[in-house]
């Protein structure tokens, strides 16, 4: 039988994470290692180990980074509280934030001085979710799941929105949002959609190859939301077994059992180093024959954060986002 791999466009790294990585590096070439960073600067195991083999430091609060030094805030963003903890301690600070979660935030605080309840659609304990949670506090509630859309109570029903984390499941967020408004008939939306483009994209992508593949192969680590979800749309539009990998290392040789056609993608914060290894492993087994399925272009480009460029023009070093 003839095996084929079916390549996902788009795939791996999203504007906002190459920002945010472009972001790190910069910091280090333009002020020396090392370079704090609060929290992973993207959920990848990969690209925070290259960072650290360049001198960034990464730590969970910012009570671990010495008085006056510099820290970098995640891509997943960060409450308004961390903010005032990194003044109090004399930090110089790069916000990495992507600014598709910064639109998010700027909604959470414009709800809020409306008086208006937020029901925040995401994952328990994930940054992104605790960062717009931050933006607002006492307005938001935590929507993780259809289960708990029954127990929600608020003020008052016509003072009610909803907003998400940017790296959910699209088809999942229109159930929860479609459950909300059974709920509470006269909710507020958003005024625009929250998923991040490239998490639509990506699982676009991946449902248009799951049909037509008997196994699919998603690199990205266990934390990144986005990456896990490629997996369960991958199951959820045909695929019979689907796996969720840091490197092609961890790939089984037992997987491809049977198997003649396999889907290949990868979360938003890969870097496509790790896509080429996968697919090299794959080849050594048969799989040369690679398709693209192209499910949309992307040509969007977010700037450095401003605190950086600043100091990168006063150097006379480059400011693009591309290193």
């Amino acid at each position: 039988m003839s095996k084929r791999v079916l390549l996902a466009a788009p795939r791996g790294y999203c504007a906002g994470v190459d920002r945010a990585v472009v972001t790190v590096e910069k910091a280090i070439e333009l002020y020396g290692a090392p370079v704090y960073v609060r929290k992973q600067i993207v959920h990848n195991k990969h690209v925070v180990a290259t960072l650290e083999a360049r001198g960034a430091i990464f730590v969970d609060e910012t009570d671990e980074v010495p008085e006056g030094s510099l820290v970098v805030f995640s891509a997943h963003g960060v409450a308004p509280s961390v903010h005032d903890d990194a003044a109090k301690r004399n930090l110089k600070t790069i916000d990495a934030t992507c600014p598709l979660v910064t639109k998010v935030h700027h909604e959470a605080r414009r709800f809020a001085a409306e008086d208006i309840e937020i029901l925040l659609i995401g994952h328990e304990g994930h940054e992104e979710v605790e960062g717009t949670a931050g933006e607002a506090v006492g307005k938001v509630q935590l929507v993780d799941g259809l289960d708990h859309i029954k127990d929600l109570k608020v003020k008052d029903e016509n003072k009610v929105a909803w907003l998400t984390q940017t790296t959910l499941s699209v088809d999942e967020t229109l159930a929860t949002v479609a459950a909300l408004r059974e709920r509470f008939p006269n909710i507020i939306d958003p005024p625009s959609d929250d998923i991040c483009y490239a998490t639509q994209n990506r699982q676009v992508a991946i449902k248009e190859i799951a049909p037509r593949a008997e196994l699919v192969l998603v690199v990205g680590s266990t934390n990144s939301s986005n990456s896990v979800r490629l997996v369960e749309v991958a199951k959820e539009y045909g695929t019979p077994n689907a796996y969720l990998i840091d490197f092609a290392a961890e790939a089984k040789d037992e997987w491809l059992a049977g198997v003649s056609i396999v889907g290949v993608t990868s979360g938003a914060s890969v870097p496509e180093i790790l896509v080429r290894d996968l697919l090299d492993w794959l080849a050594a087994r048969g799989f040369s024959d690679v398709e693209t399925v192209t499910a949309s272009e992307e040509s969007l480009l977010f700037s450095l954060p401003h605190e950086l460029r600043k100091d990168l023009k006063a150097a006379g070093l480059e400011t693009s986002t591309h290193s």
